[in-house]
């Protein structure tokens, strides 16, 4: 999922909702035919053509079955899913991304879609993609599209500077990454830009390569908050850099990770961690002449590891055509048609048979790097944790930012994150 903001196009998507009738699901005409509403959350151009496209095509080749476009947006499809939800007013085919599911699986607002789902489909997509969108043993949603994190580098400071340069098959360490950042700090550049405006998710997911998890279910089924050593390796990297060796950039931790790229473009950073996405802000950026590298993130004990929150097509319970809405969903993600949507939106396919696709495997804007690291993603820790949203934005996020900035300790953000927020998931599994 794509954390942008976009503040105007969530006040047009509330607009075009309403235009537009977004409402009870889709119905059968006078005439017979049925139509289906389809969500998207497209918001490049290349994303929305590739989407608008396919419905194009499906609708000239299903002319009892037709599929109307409705454009959403990121910034506001948690709060307008649930009014429509309520309303009975929701799309047929929801596009959202697997973190934001739980509340509505378990809410009873998206159809489970195990009895639906084509055997090509579920074959197709590895087990660990399915898990990110598995609730209480039902499927609420199709992980189509995942992107790992990654680091863009400077290439010419990089070269200059003698270090090993990493690779899939030879990843940094986290203790050698910091090293490295050390040996990139220079007079007016720092080796590495960490833009936490949200920190949790990023610091979660890339925790995972350390065997951190954070969250633990019981045999009860109910989830724990414990830290242990795994779960501090990323943020004491972080913090160490920041506050010790002065080689990750104080400012930008509050940047969002858009916000970074000016500096990596000028030499003031030579490396930003960012999602894959992100190739295409800097190739649509950067100045003439920059040269640019995609590397692996760092490994720890668990080697590459990193969790990951898919986007997801799902289906409304309420709605009277989930048949048709799956067969819409299966032809989207056909493996040709989920090349295209995943070059639209600068992901990786879940598919591994779009996965395989030669136009993937090329080293140019580090399509290959992230197709080599597809194999280590896995569910996002907190994916199915009940409260989740609650403790990240009430406790997580304040304790991580000011651990990172140096106003806190080890032990007090351990005394935050485990002790008041099991208070906080204790509320939801009562």
């Amino acid at each position: 999922m794509r954390a942008v903001v976009r503040t105007a196009a969530a006040a047009a998507t509330a607009l075009a909702l309403l235009l537009t009738g977004c409402g009870g699901g889709g119905d059968g005409g006078a005439d017979g035919r049925i139509t289906i509403r389809f969500q998207s959350l497209a918001w490049q151009k290349e994303s929305v053509d590739a989407n608008k496209q396919l419905v194009e095509e499906w609708n000239a080749s299903h002319p009892d079955v037709r599929v109307q476009y409705v454009q959403g947006s990121w910034d506001s499809v948690h709060d307008q899913l649930l009014t429509s939800f309520e309303g009975d007013e929701a799309p047929d085919v929801i596009h959202d991304a697997s973190d934001d599911l739980a509340d509505f699986a378990y809410g009873g607002y998206l159809a489970d879609l195990r009895t639906l789902l084509p055997g090509r489909l579920t074959a197709d997509i590895p087990q660990r993609s399915w898990r990110t969108s598995t609730f209480d043993g039902g499927v609420y949603g199709v992980p189509f599209l995942q992107e790992p994190r990654v680091l863009i580098a400077n290439t010419k400071i990089l070269k200059a500077s003698g270090v090993r340069i990493p690779t899939p098959e030879k990843p940094w360490s986290w203790t050698e990454f910091r090293q490295v950042t050390k040996k990139l700090t220079g007079k007016g550049r720092y080796g590495v830009a960490w833009p936490l405006k949200e920190p949790v998710s990023v610091t979660l997911n890339l925790g995972l390569s350390a065997g951190g998890e954070l969250f633990h279910r019981g045999a009860d089924g109910k989830v724990t908050l414990a830290m242990e050593d795994g779960d501090l390796v990323v943020p004491r990297t972080i913090q160490d850099q920041v506050n010790t060796d002065h080689s990750a950039a104080r400012t930008a931790l509050g940047m969002g990770g858009g916000d970074a790229l000016p500096g990596l473009f000028g030499g003031k950073y030579a490396m930003v961690p960012l999602g894959f996405s992100y190739r295409q802000q800097v190739v649509e950026q950067a100045p003439k002449g920059f040269e640019w590298s995609v590397l692996p993130a760092p490994a720890g004990s668990a080697g590459l590891a990193q969790g990951v929150s898919p986007q997801t097509l799902s289906v409304a319970e309420d709605s009277p055509h989930k048949k048709e809405a799956v067969e819409f969903i299966d032809f989207l993600l056909r493996p040709v048609n989920m090349v295209r949507l995943a070059k639209g939106d600068w992901m990786l396919p879940t598919g591994k048979e779009a996965l395989a696709d030669p136009s993937l495997h090329t080293a140019d804007r580090g399509w290959a790097t992230g197709v080599a690291l597809a194999g280590a993603l896995r569910s996002a820790p907190a994916q199915s944790v009940r409260g989740y949203p609650e403790w990240k934005d009430k406790v997580a996020t304040p304790a991580y930012q000011e651990y990172y900035s140096g106003a806190i300790d080890a032990a007090e953000l351990r005394k935050r994150l485990v002790e008041d927020g099991n208070r906080v998931l204790a509320r939801y599994q009562r």
